[in-house]
């Protein structure tokens, strides 16, 4: 029989409507769960189980008539989002015992659509890497297989989902901190075009790198938790894309983008690295069922190239100064403090300069692809990289030219702005997934999501869950019929 965590996070707030399960006995039922893995896999930094429970037992007091999609799933806040009352570390032992007093305007809008957090998912050191090794947490690994990373800067997110520890997770992306963890984890990661999710209350738009976004299982899934994110707010700089008629769940149920011409390649963006013939095969047979679905797919060069890196790395050495107290600089890690060393040395002038050479190529890479509708490469260079692979040197410049081998291609959509998820389409000779990246045009979110939904469609689906999902026993719920047989 089906357990509760089976069912997709749509799947559980129908369960709710239905009356078989309340969202109590759903979040009590993720509880027991988290309890049991959630260190195994490195999932959560903070875990709120009382905070959680008295949310839900308010979310089952809520008039049918005013509940959304998505009303009473468990779900988890990323420990680089802003809560109010729950500590937030931002992955450091710099904050380890920070707590803030206003919630980032995401976590706000998802408790108002009736979702339920859990606690704060694992995350790089205020994340500046794509992988989750810190100090205030185990490091986050993929349920797959425990030798490897989960990624980051999202990945205790996809580590939480990928484990059944909650359905869905809000995540942020800022150079592929979505999609990485998602390719590594078997998961959907979705990037929202620049302006979509506020990142607001505070901060001043990291110059519209980093986005709020959502990670989970399926398409579906992750278009309901957007529906929840995507609501305009006041003050923020970038207009947001208008909302597609019956919301991106509406998009994702209908899964049909209309003829679509996709520009296809495999050559690395950001490094001259070799793509490993694994990530190759899966954009190849993302390719096939493309291309069965009706649409057209051309092989294409890469919007843009390696020579876009310094101008990446500049930018990315300035955002890694997060205000940090003096008197705590040196709780921080080798590799933020490089960054941070690096980044104070910038100038306004150079810093300028480099923004507006990034613009530069931003348009030609756009008039590049002009006649596209949608991109299709590989997520990463490679399938997966054990915990520990990129600290093993002990030199923080080798470890960040490591990490832009891997991850050639996601930051390059940091930099357009354009919406981009990354999907597992597909597997190692070990079993292990691989993801591929679909990008769409500014603002043409509706579009990326159909598409992505319809590709899930075309692959018979893939919400397939690893060995440990099965590592903890669980009673019935409310009789039910869901949960496992006495049998």
């Amino acid at each position: 029989m089906a357990e509760p965590h089976d069912l997709t996070a749509l799947e559980q707030a129908a369960a709710i409507a239905r009356g078989e399960l309340t969202s109590a006995e759903l979040v009590a039922h993720h509880l027991t769960r988290v309890d049991a893995l959630g260190d195994t896999v490195g999932a959560f930094v903070t875990v709120t189980p009382e905070r959680a429970l008295d949310a839900a037992r308010a979310a089952d007091a809520v008039p049918a008539e005013r509940r959304g999609p998505l009303h009473g799933v468990p779900t988890a806040i990323k420990d680089l989002t802003l809560t109010a009352g729950v500590r937030t570390t931002f992955g450091s032992a710099a904050f380890v015992d920070f707590v803030p007093p206003v919630d980032a305007d995401v976590v706000r809008l998802m408790t108002a659509a009736g979702l339920v957090s859990l606690g704060k998912t694992t995350t790089s050191e205020l994340g500046c890497s794509l992988y989750s090794e810190g100090l205030v947490a185990p490091p986050a690994r993929n349920p797959w297989d425990l030798a490897y990373t989960a990624g980051g800067s999202s990945g205790g997110a996809a580590a939480a989902v990928a484990t059944g520890l909650v359905p869905v997770a809000q995540g942020s992306d800022g150079g592929g901190s979505l999609r990485i963890p998602a390719a590594l984890c078997g998961l959907v990661g979705y990037k929202p075009s620049r302006g979509l999710v506020s990142g607001g209350p505070l901060g001043f738009g990291a110059f519209g790198l980093p986005t709020n976004g959502p990670i989970g299982r399926t398409v579906a899934d992750v278009a309901a938790l957007l529906d929840a994110m995507a609501v305009p707010v006041p003050g923020e700089p970038y207009l947001p894309p208008p909302r597609p008629a019956g919301g991106y769940l509406g998009v994702a149920r209908r899964a049909d983008p209309g003829r679509l011409r996709v520009g296809r390649f495999t050559a690395p963006m950001l490094a001259d690295e070799p793509v490993h013939p694994e990530c190759v095969a899966a954009v190849d047979r993302a390719a096939a069922l493309l291309t069965t679905a009706g649409h057209e797919v051309v092989e294409i060069d890469p919007p843009l190239g390696p020579a876009t890196w310094p101008l990446f790395e500049t930018v990315w050495y300035a955002l890694a100064l997060a205000p940090v107290p003096p008197a705590r600089e040196a709780q921080l890690l080798p590799l933020t403090r490089f960054l941070r060393e690096r980044g104070a040395a910038l100038g306004a002038g150079a810093l300028l300069t480099t923004l507006g050479e990034l613009q530069a190529q931003v348009r030609l890479g756009a008039r590049r692809t002009a006649g596209y509708d949608l991109l299709l490469c590989p997520t990463l260079s490679a399938p997966q990289a054990p915990v520990g692979w990129f600290t093993a040197d002990g030199d923080p410049a080798a470890d960040f030219d490591r990490q832009r081998r891997f991850s050639p291609y996601c930051a390059i959509f940091n930099v357009t702005g354009d919406p981009s998820v990354s999907v597992p389409v597909g597997r190692t000779a070990a079993g292990l997934p691989v993801g591929v990246l679909l990008s769409g045009r500014y603002g043409d979110d509706a579009r990326l999501v159909a598409a992505a939904a319809q590709l899930e469609h075309c692959s018979d689906g893939w919400d397939r869950h690893p060995a440990i999902w099965r590592g903890v026993d669980s009673a019935n719920v409310n009789g039910s019929g869901l949960g496992r047989s006495a049998a």
